[in-house]
């Protein structure tokens, strides 16, 4: 397939159309079949056209940013690996588990993860206890 931009010499109105072939619009250019859509003219000829080219500099950025994004995606998922096989889930209750380990000096100090709002991760800092916002990337295959 190949894209020209068409002019009606009668009318002057520019437009695009696609063809087969150079081959194919010359064969419907000698035949009449080429018609300006606004005056019904036959004097159709093809105007001049930059090429669409790839830069090449914004390809090799796309392609450095997609393997970055991999490289990142990878590491959290180490992350979460490591996460899960260290510390102990406690769902829901991470605000309430993080605040009984803090103030409790007789309760274990392993590690625990969990689901936290923002709000309740600023109090528990406020508060001097550690917490942090991890990314959580579900397990997808695709």
């Amino acid at each position: 397939m190949i894209k020209y931009k068409l002019i009606c010499k009668n009318c002057e109105l520019q437009f695009d159309s696609w063809f087969a072939s150079s081959l194919e619009f010359e064969k419907l250019k000698k035949k009449n079949f080429l018609i300006c859509h606004n005056c019904n003219s036959n004097k159709i000829e093809k105007s001049l056209m930059a090429p669409k080219l790839i830069n090449n500099s914004k390809h090799r950025k796309t392609v450095q940013e997609n393997l970055n994004f991999r490289e990142i995606n990878k590491k959290l998922r180490e992350y979460k690996e490591f996460i899960k096989k260290n510390f102990d889930d406690v769902g829901g209750n991470f605000a309430y588990e993080a605040r009984s380990i803090h103030y409790d000096k007789k309760k274990k100090k392993k590690g625990i993860y969990g689901n936290a709002s923002k709000d309740e991760i600023k109090e528990l800092r406020e508060e001097g206890i550690n917490a942090e916002l991890i990314p959580w990337i579900e397990d997808k295959s695709n």
